[in-house]
């Protein structure tokens, strides 16, 4: 597997399967999941890695979509910052 199969794996069973397998998940979140998921296919890892922590940091798109999912009840990348840090760190990205 490829470091960025890795990470979309990863990213697909915390955050992205769940919404896009619900049944009650707004229409909304499904596309901004969907073009979260195609953003992140044109990057490498490294790139990968950077969208994540850009994402958290807060851009007024990613703000607003954090908070719709959030109301949704569905895990966001700010709940999941923790584990991405210690599995997706500069180490791992130089292996």
């Amino acid at each position: 597997m490829s470091k960025e199969e890795e990470i979309l794996a990863f990213l697909s069973s915390k955050v992205f399967d769940p919404i896009l397998d619900s049944k009650v998940a707004s229409r909304q979140v499904k596309a901004g999941v969907n073009y979260t998921i195609m953003r992140l296919q044109q990057l490498d890892a490294n790139g990968m890695v950077r969208y994540f922590w850009s994402a958290i940091a807060g851009t007024d798109n990613s703000v607003r979509f954090s908070r719709f999912m959030k109301d949704e009840g569905f895990v966001r990348f700010e709940d999941i910052a923790d584990e991405f840090a210690k599995r997706f760190n500069d180490e791992w990205l130089k292996s």
